[in-house]
């Protein structure tokens, strides 16, 4: 029996080896053996690159592998496989069941994330998972709240009687083209979608974030503005769809 203090997992193996690791695992629990062609069927992938991957594995002592038989995981082996295989529940039930994602695009984003995962973030997702046990009510909220959900899902539950959104509604927000040069304001949600709204997140546009507007081009247009240290260049059309909370 392998314990926690006692782990046997080589460290340096890569993410690669170990879906292999996790895919045989699952193999094994499913019809009790694992071949090459059922392993290269499942990461569909040809059967050469399964072997090169198998004999990398068996140096490392995680598998017990012969050309044409049946291949078996070593203690150390199992026990990597079931640790990567945890964790792969474990984000598919938070972006399924708390972000609401398809099962598909859940389970997917899981598999991108699952390797990088440390013991302390492992152990926080854990220990909320603990939490909403114990209070479901959160996550019944979080679920019935408009702003949880894609616009097009939400504008038909503008209706909701979530007491977080009607507390939010009271706040007052502004739109970020509408702030003068040398105003400041925190970024309280962005009202657009599609690319336009994937590329307001990923130029650092998150909820509760400091942004000030420094000066306007001629005419108005584009608007420069500081955000999370950097300087960027907005269209005033742009900057109208990042709803605000102007700071004094």
């Amino acid at each position: 029996m392998i314990t926690a203090a006692s782990s046997l997992v080589p460290a340096n193996i890569s993410s690669s080896l170990e879906d292999y690791l996790e895919t045989i695992y699952l193999l094994v629990q499913q019809q009790g053996f694992a071949r090459v062609k059922e392993i290269a069927h499942a990461r569909e992938v040809k059967a050469a690159s399964v072997s090169v991957a198998l004999r990398r594995l068996a140096e490392l002592d995680l598998v017990r592998y012969e050309r044409r038989e049946y291949i078996a995981l070593t203690e150390q082996g199992e026990e990597a496989a079931r640790k990567v295989l945890t964790r792969h529940r474990l984000l598919t039930r938070f972006f399924e069941e708390v972000l609401q994602m398809p099962a598909d695009a859940a389970s997917n984003q899981a598999c991108a994330m699952e390797h990088s995962l440390t013991d302390e973030a492992m152990d926080r997702f854990v220990r909320f998972f603990e939490y909403l046990g114990s209070c479901p009510t959160v996550i019944e909220s979080f679920r019935r709240c408009p702003l949880s959900l894609a616009p097009d899902k939400a504008a038909a539950r503008k209706d909701s009687n979530c007491a977080t959104c009607r507390a939010h509604s009271k706040v007052e927000t502004m739109s970020l083209a509408d702030l003068r040069p040398g105003q400041h304001g925190v970024v309280e949600h962005i009202n657009a979608k599609g690319a336009l709204r994937q590329r307001l997140l990923d130029m650092g546009m998150l909820p509760q974030t400091p942004i000030e507007l420094e000066r306007a081009g001629l005419g108005g247009d584009p608007l420069w503005i500081r955000c999370q240290g950097a300087r960027l260049a907005l269209r005033r059309a742009e900057a109208s769809s990042i709803a605000i909370r102007q700071l004094p």
